[in-house]
């Protein structure tokens, strides 16, 4: 069994932003493979189903990012599964926006979802896909960069990585984490 867990922030006002790019991943997912995510348990929305003969959880944390660990835990410990059967998605401002990078592990970078997850699982050996964002431009600080409203075109934009971090699960899934990183980075 995978889990596959994007980070993202529940409330609705966050929707939209860059900040989101692992819950939409986690849509994209979930819609392509008609995975219902309609369950919730340990602070987390959440379906399961099949992709790529491989039984998944699709996992969206709803503690808000800097707790995102507690909920990724929670579920690795109650369905037992194995770190490098964990795959994190979320964003990243040093990856060029519509462009993806995946890693077998390491450090968490100034990211506060992935931070709560290394610190909750005491581990930085976990397969991830950092989702490109982009730096802000001067006029902008990168809390406001990050949770701020993004117009359609710009969204577009990201919805390049978002599908491409879908595919590079996809190929996590079917292939192992040695090729998906070939084929992507």
């Amino acid at each position: 069994m995978y889990l596959i867990v994007g980070l993202g922030n529940p409330e609705p006002e966050y929707s939209y932003t860059r900040h989101n790019m692992g819950f939409d991943t986690i849509n994209k997912l979930a819609k392509k493979y008609e995975i219902d995510l309609s369950r919730n348990k340990f602070n987390g929305i959440y379906g399961s189903g099949i992709i790529e003969k491989q039984k998944v959880i699709l996992l969206k944390p709803q503690t808000f990012m800097n707790l995102s660990g507690q909920s990724v835990k929670a579920f690795i410990d109650f369905y037992k599964i194995p770190m490098e059967n964990v795959m994190v998605i979320y964003d990243d401002m040093d990856v060029e926006v519509g462009d993806i990078k995946i890693r077998k592990k390491g450090g968490p970078g100034t990211h506060n979802g992935a931070k709560s997850i290394v610190h909750e699982l005491v581990s930085e050996d976990f397969p991830r896909i950092r989702v490109g964002i982009g730096k802000p431009v001067d006029e902008y600080d990168a809390i406001d960069y990050v949770i701020g409203k993004i117009e359609e075109e710009i969204y577009k934009k990201l919805e390049e990585g978002i599908q491409k971090a879908a595919l590079g699960i996809i190929e996590y899934l079917k292939n192992g984490i040695d090729t998906a990183m070939n084929k992507f980075n």
